[in-house]
């Protein structure tokens, strides 16, 4: 049985990491040390179809993921994945506004907004293309904290396009690392051209 020591890892890895284990690994368990991860590591496991145990101990929470009626790891991912295809030729637009997340406590807000921007690389469907603008255009340039995930994203071809007027507000223009300078009429023909819009 393998055992999958989540430990001291920030959120969402604990989940990412469970759940790339899942497609190999069953029976597998799983030790984290906090509730959230606990919630969220069980949630997954769940939703996907396996049956867990929960089990407190004194140096952490190990949850025992196990087969369920959905059947083997491969069948479950495989129908997932098929689930997801309905989603393959859609045109989703994804746009960021801001260099935090949420409204209230900045510095918790970059904390929630590099877990979403790492988590970006892991999720299904992908957006096809991410709009910086207003604040959000801070994460496009140099030394952002989440410079090497959209690098990745970009390498893996997501589009990225970063306000223009946006960049030159702040005197940014000069250090933007990855995307395209764009302009209101391309950022507004691919809104009104996408299938879904999302704003973070």
């Amino acid at each position: 049985m393998k055992i999958l020591d989540a430990r001291g890892w920030a959120c969402p890895k604990p989940v990412i990491e469970t759940r790339k284990a899942l497609q190999t690994d069953i029976p597998l368990i799983v030790i984290v040390d906090n509730k959230a991860a606990k919630e969220n590591v069980s949630r997954l496991a769940v939703k996907l179809g396996f049956q867990i145990q929960v089990e407190d101990k004194s140096d952490g929470t190990y949850i025992n993921i196990e087969r369920g009626e959905s059947g083997t790891p491969q069948e479950i991912f495989k129908q997932e994945k098929e689930t997801y295809s309905t989603y393959e030729n859609a045109n989703i637009v994804l746009v960021i506004a801001s260099d935090t997340v949420g409204r209230g406590n900045d510095e918790l807000g970059s904390v929630l907004m590099r877990a979403f921007t790492h988590t970006l690389l892991e999720v299904k469907p992908q957006p096809n293309m991410i709009i910086f603008m207003n604040n959000g255009v801070k994460l496009a340039v140099k030394d952002s904290l989440v410079l090497e995930d959209l690098q990745e994203l970009s390498d893996n071809g997501i589009e990225i396009l970063v306000c223009g007027t946006c960049l030159n507000y702040f005197g940014l223009t000069d250090s933007l690392a990855v995307g395209i300078i764009s302009n209101a009429y391309n950022i507004a023909e691919a809104l009104l051209q996408a299938n879904k819009v999302i704003n973070l």
